[in-house]
């Protein structure tokens, strides 16, 4: 599903913040991403995202080596994954339900094929009461669900989610990381990228840490 070889990314002339990095994330499986603040995590997820070109090395997403592709097959490439950004990104004039909805309107699609979806969605993700309100009236832990529910609506085959739980208190982050592994129960791909150590050993499941550049991984 993606594979890194010897992958490097420095920024103009300096040094290069992440160097060597050979890994790669199968069909179906779950790993955390983590190390320190500043380690380069986020810039790792950016990666993969195709948000950023490596300065060296192979990147290979779904059997596609990245460096070969451009216009609409690297569109069809990124709409095969979700993200979820720490940030949330939720538009702040649109309601819950509309914000989830935003990837397929993008898309094309009329509401009338995929109302349905959207609703059944946020009830998963519990809201399901709070689907006609604006963000601002959402608590961290709601906006965190909907910025969830926005990236799994089309269905993705891989999905980043970049500290998912860094505002949340930790009975909400053990509800959002049940969600995440009912995901990949049912079929998808999941890097969550985090610090939260407590999170981590919730689950038996593989860590690629990263430190000084370079990643480590531990099955």
């Amino acid at each position: 599903m993606v594979r890194f070889d010897n992958v490097g990314l420095r920024y103009g002339m300096g040094p290069e913040v992440l160097r060597d990095l050979t890994f790669s994330i199968e069909p179906r499986s779950f790993q955390f991403l983590t190390g320190p603040s500043g380690a380069g995590k986020t810039t790792l997820l950016r990666l993969v995202l195709l948000a950023l070109k490596p300065t060296r090395g192979l990147i290979t997403l779904f059997g596609e080596d990245v460096s070969q592709i451009g216009g609409d097959a690297l569109t069809a490439l990124r709409r095969r994954m979700g993200v979820v950004f720490q940030d949330f990104r939720l538009l702040d004039h649109l309601t819950t339900y509309e914000n989830v909805a935003l990837p397929l309107r993008v898309q094309g699609r009329e509401e009338v094929s995929y109302r349905a979806e959207v609703v059944e969605l946020l009830r998963w993700v519990g809201l399901g009461e709070r689907m006609h309100v604006l963000p601002p009236v959402l608590s961290g832990g709601e906006k965190q669900r909907a910025a969830i529910a926005r990236a799994l609506i089309a269905r993705p085959e891989l999905l980043l989610a970049d500290e998912p739980t860094g505002n949340v208190d930790p009975s909400l982050a053990k509800r959002l990381l049940r969600l995440f592994i009912e995901l990949n129960r049912l079929g998808t791909s999941v890097i969550i990228a985090t610090h939260d150590l407590a999170l981590m050993d919730q689950v038996d499941a593989r860590r690629l840490v990263l430190g000084e550049g370079r990643l480590h991984i531990y099955e």
